[in-house]
């Protein structure tokens, strides 16, 4: 047996063993068939083609919109076999956000940024660090390459939690890592470690397939009540 062979074998054992079970539902939308899908649909094999040999889990890329306010669903599970696209809640870095608004500002690969890196990740081997089970990344663009070096990986958060934007109207941030709550991260487990892809870019994209600039988006997301648009400004907390 090789040893991406002994790796997917031991990673699907150990993710069924480090997650609990669990009778509550994923926190993510099915949005099969809408403009968005197909949009992530294309982005997703595109991503896959791109980068070749180095994924050899092909059916589900994981694609993250850091164009879109936190307070959206903008973690995408791309199921390329069955069509369909689930969204999840996930946090970007404290280093992206400074002012602490919900919005990506930028992009760094710089060790100590505690940024979100843009570009095409492996998902490698589940570990046991300081937020339980995770899931350890390889960048595999200029862009995001430092992952490894920099302890970029996939694991759960309380500042994660779609309960977090219901009080705070955005998620927390994390040190450049993907932060998902309980539930959506155990979804993250079971469906994209062990040779699979994430995709993150700030696209911006809105149900009906627009990418729309931050200007835009905001405009949508202004609420009725004005003191509950003050949870999205910056310096507020």
């Amino acid at each position: 047996m090789n040893r991406r062979d002994l790796l997917k074998g031991t990673l699907a054992t150990g993710a069924a063993l480090a997650i609990p079970a669990s009778g509550s539902r994923l926190a993510a939308t099915p949005r099969a068939g809408s403009p968005r899908d197909r949009a992530l649909f294309e982005i997703a094999k595109r991503e896959l083609d791109r980068a070749g040999d180095a994924i050899w889990r092909r059916d589900i890329v994981g694609i993250a919109d850091f164009g879109v306010h936190s307070a959206e669903r903008r973690f995408y599970f791309v199921n390329l076999e069955r069509g369909e696209v689930t969204a999840a809640h996930c946090s970007h870095g404290t280093g992206s956000d400074p002012e602490h608004d919900g919005w990506l500002n930028h992009f760094s690969n710089v060790e100590g940024s505690n940024a979100t890196s843009r570009g095409a990740y492996v998902t490698w081997e589940w570990y046991q660090g300081r937020y339980g089970t995770s899931v350890r990344l390889g960048g595999l663009d200029p862009t995001n390459e430092a992952a490894l070096r920099r302890y970029i990986v996939m694991h759960r958060a309380d500042y994660a939690e779609p309960s977090h934007v219901g009080r705070w109207g955005r998620l927390g941030r994390s040190n450049g890592c993907f932060a998902f709550g309980q539930e959506n991260f155990r979804h993250a487990l079971l469906h994209l470690s062990g040779g699979r892809l994430i995709y993150a870019d700030a696209l911006g994209l809105q149900d009906d397939g627009r990418m729309l600039a931050r200007a835009d988006q905001m405009k949508l997301l202004r609420p009725a009540n004005p003191n509950v648009m003050q949870r999205y400004n910056p310096g507020v907390f």
